[in-house]
C-alpha cells in the first residue's frame, strides 16, 4: 500500500483543484478520512481474515463500488445542506469519490501485495497497474522510522508528490488562466 501520508497529500491537492474558495474543516476532515479509510481493512488481521479475502487487506474496501458508497453516506450526512441531486451535491459526491477510488489506485502502483479488487464485489479479482514504481509502505508507523521506511518515503516523494504536486500546480495555472 502507499503510505497514508501520499493518500492524504492527494486527497488535499484534489480539494484544493475542486474549489478555488476557502473550504470548511469539515470538508478537509472528510476528505482526509475518506483518503485513507480503505485501509481499515487492516484490522482484518487481527480477526484472522486471509489477505486474499473478500474482507481483507485490498479487498472490498479498495474497490470502486466501496469508494461510491462511501461517497453517498458522506455526502449525505457530512454536507446535509446540500440537496440531492443539485449541481453542488454531485460535484461532492465525485470528489469523494475520486479521493476514496484514488486509494486503490495509489496502492495498485506498488510494488508488493496481492493486487486491489478494483471491481469487487462483481469480481475479486485482484490487480495492479501496468507500472509499479511505488515501494509498498509498511503497515504501522515504528516501521517508517527504519532505512526501508525511508525508502518508501523516497519511493512516494518520487512517484507520487513530486507528480501530484506537478498537476496540481498546472490545474491551478489553467483555473488563473481561465478566470482572467
Amino acid at each position: 500500500m502507499a503510505s497514508e501520508f501520499s493518500h492524504a497529500l492527494v486527497a488535499v491537492a484534489l480539494g484544493r483543484t475542486y474549489a478555488e474558495g476557502a473550504l470548511s474543516r469539515r470538508f478537509w476532515g472528510l476528505a482526509i478520512f475518506c483518503s485513507i479509510f480503505p485501509d481499515v481493512d487492516v484490522f482484518g488481521y487481527a480477526l484472522g481474515i486471509d489477505y486474499g479475502h473478500f474482507w481483507g487487506h485490498r479487498g472490498f474496501t479498495h474497490s470502486l463500488s466501496f469508494a461510491l458508497l462511501l461517497s453517498l453516506i458522506v455526502v449525505r450526512c457530512g454536507f446535509p445542506e446540500f440537496v440531492k441531486s443539485s449541481r453542488g451535491w454531485w460535484g461532492l459526491l465525485a470528489y469523494f469519490f475520486l479521493v476514496t477510488a484514488s486509494h486503490g489506485f495509489l496502492d495498485a502502483m506498488t510494488d508488493g501485495g496481492l493486487g486491489v479488487a478494483f471491481f469487487a464485489p462483481f469480481d475479486e479479482s485482484r490487480y495492479f497497474l501496468p507500472w509499479r514504481p511505488v515501494k509498498v509502505s509498511p503497515i504501522g508507523l515504528p516501521e517508517f522510522l527504519t532505512a526501508s521506511g525511508v525508502e518508501v518515503l523516497v519511493s512516494e516523494f518520487q512517484w507520487i508528490w513530486l507528480p501530484v504536486g506537478l498537476l496540481f500546480g498546472l490545474a491551478r495555472m489553467y483555473q488563473r488562466l481561465r478566470s482572467r
